[in-house]
């Protein structure tokens, strides 16, 4: 079996003919404008912990979403039952999955009934420029649920007319079919994607239906270019042993998600404006015995409507950005019952430069309003100092905080019941940071740190209580570091890239009242990724990528992957080998993850 997966690598190389050189094309990050914050700024110069994943990037690694993608970053802890991404929980630095806030061009997606529902929005990767990965204390930006960070989608431009249709195919009888367009007009341009992805299961009831389609446009370019951003995904999956039930074999869910979002940019000299509005729904259907829907069901319909106002202004001062944003959320449901929510946050900051513009201060703060809590202000504080042109270190300090879910609140179930009267979580966070950037090298260390008060574990209280209950009963202290290496080289003229980051995490529990705690603290303490990415000639590329995770309750394990892709004029052929080495894991409660799992493709563009 293990050397199944060898044998047909090579044999997809080695039926290859023989290819000329080819120039040495560099993907150097310091350019790269972040767009995820009010006040853009280059990669290089902004004071955050910031990691970008390019299109390149996820091409190289042959994965075939954003889950399988983002766990090649350091710091990132991507909990997914099943291939495919089909269901998948995104961590940053030992944070919950209801403390990551994911955004699509800088939409806020979240959803108020749980965090589960983060990944249901994440886009298809054909239609993805790339993913900034945020981390630390992000509230100030992003406001609430920005708690340990956020993760912002980056949505393709269209460059020239094309049509691309992509199949794949493989174990546990998967099949992708994908088609995306691109017209780019006069006064208007657009993209068009759908994509179909199936298979049957790698073990009892883990079969999966997900169907996706994304439409971007841009109109009235030459003028006032206004973009419309929609996209909708239904899944429908078979939830063997999903949320901590390993004895619920016959569970079952479907999910549809959509986003239909406005946004345009209006600059008037040194002035920018960046109004937006959006409207995000989210609807789960739960069974807990697949053939027998009326045994137990769960029906949640979730709505959020949204309007922004963001802005900067460039002076001699620096730059000053601002901006306002006023959020309502709706719940429909036959176990949260019907629930709504107002929201309205203002945010301030200013970047101040001394030195030769060497050395940056930036404070900032955001107020926010909740119709069901007091408001919140989020202060925070952002220092750097540009050594050299390559050289830049940087700290900040940060106060944050997420609002229980309506499933904390109000959750009704045969192991667990919500609770009312929680309050909101809260933290000040703290890190220092070192960049070096060059043309063929990087490198990238942060030290961090967290207090969190407050935070919310579901638990019984006496031996005797027979269900769990969500109280404020945690008291945490995270602290870590991680780095980065990336090294880009030639070999024979052809481009190579070699990546590793490691991180590690160590977390502080205070002693509890609670008798049983459902949901433990069980971080990644040691986590190494790397990644070796190689063309041997030309049109021919090649990466291998490996993941050691070992976790606070002492599980640990390795896992390899191999892709390989060979592009012929309009044809590219691809091959995709996960977990090579069939080792035996587990990324989320006691679901274990499918041994080897190999995928064979094909693309074509048309001319």
């Amino acid at each position: 079996m293990k050397n199944k997966y060898f044998l047909s690598v090579l044999l997809f190389g080695s039926i290859l003919g023989n290819a000329q050189e080819t120039e040495l094309k560099t993907d150097s990050l310091k350019e790269v404008v972040v767009t995820s914050s009010r006040i853009d700024l280059p990669f290089k110069e902004n004071s955050r912990t910031i990691q970008i994943v390019t299109a390149e990037d996820i091409k190289k690694l042959g994965v075939t979403n954003v889950a399988d993608a983002l766990q090649q970053v350091a710091g990132i802890d991507v909990r997914r039952q099943g291939v495919n991404g089909m269901q998948a929980d995104l961590y940053i630095r030992g944070g919950s999955f209801d403390q990551t806030l994911l955004l699509i061009d800088g939409i806020k997606v979240d959803d108020p009934q749980t965090g589960h529902h983060t990944m249901n929005l994440a886009l298809p990767i054909e239609v993805i420029k790339r993913i900034e990965v945020i981390k630390g204390p992000a509230a100030r930006v992003f406001g609430q649920n920005a708690f340990t960070g956020a993760v912002n989608i980056v949505t393709k431009d269209v460059e020239e007319n094309s049509l691309i249709a992509k199949v794949q195919g493989g174990s546990f009888g998967q099949f992708i079919a994908e088609a995306t367009g691109a017209v780019s007009l006069k006064e208007s341009s657009h993209i068009l994607h759908f994509s179909k992805n199936f298979s049957e299961g790698y073990r009892h009831n883990t079969d999966f239906d997900n169907t996706n389609y994304v439409l971007k446009s841009q109109f009235n370019k030459n003028k006032l270019p206004i973009e419309l951003l929609t996209t909708y995904s239904e899944r429908k999956f078979g939830a063997n042993g999903f949320y901590g039930i390993p004895s619920a074999k016959e569970q079952y869910e479907e999910t549809q998600a959509s986003l239909v979002g406005l946004s345009t940019v209006i600059k008037k000299g040194n002035l920018t404006w960046k109004p937006r509005v959006y409207w995000r729904r989210n609807q789960d259907e739960y069974h807990y015995i697949r053939s027998n829907p009326s045994a137990y069901r769960n029906l949640h319909i979730t709505n959020k409507l949204a309007a922004e106002l963001n802005g900067s202004y460039e002076s001699k001062a620096g730059i000053t950005g601002f901006g306002i944003e006023m959020a309502k959320y709706y719940i429909s449901s036959n176990r949260l019952g019907d629930n709504s929510r107002e929201m309205a946050s203002v945010f301030l900051e200013h970047r101040f430069q001394f030195l030769d513009k060497k050395f940056d201060i930036t404070p900032g703060v955001a107020v926010s309003y909740f119709s069901d809590f007091d408001s919140k202000a989020f202060p925070g504080l952002d220092l750097g100092y540009q050594i050299s042109s390559d050289f830049r270190v940087y700290g900040n300090i940060g106060y944050t905080y997420r609002v229980p879910t309506y499933t904390d609140f109000y959750y009704i179930g045969p192991q667990a019941i919500g609770n009312e009267n929680l309050q909101p979580e809260e933290a000040i966070s703290e890190e220092i940071g070192v960049k070096w950037l060059t043309k063929k090298f990087d490198f990238t260390f942060a030290a961090f740190n967290r207090d969190s008060n407050d935070l919310i574990d579901y638990v019984r209280l006496t031996e005797s209580d027979v269900v769990y209950t969500p109280q404020n009963i945690q008291d945490v202290n995270t602290k870590g570091f991680e780095t980065q290496v990336e090294y880009r080289f030639t070999l024979n003229s052809l481009p190579q890239k070699i990546k590793m980051g490691y991180t590690f995490i160590e977390d502080d529990v205070k002693q509890t009242s609670a008798a049983y705690s459902r949901y433990s603290i069980n971080s990644m303490k040691h986590q190494f990724v790397g990644n070796y990415a190689m063309e041997w000639f030309k049109n021919f590329s090649n990466s291998i990528g490996y993941r050691y995770v070992e976790r606070t309750s002492g599980i640990s394990y390795n896992i390899w992957d191999v892709s390989a892709s060979y592009k012929l004029k309009e044809l590219e052929f691809s091959i995709y080998a996960n977990n090579i080495f069939n080792t035996e894991y587990v990324e989320a409660g006691m679901v274990p993850m499918p041994k080897g799992n190999i995928l064979f493709g094909v693309k074509y563009l048309f001319k």
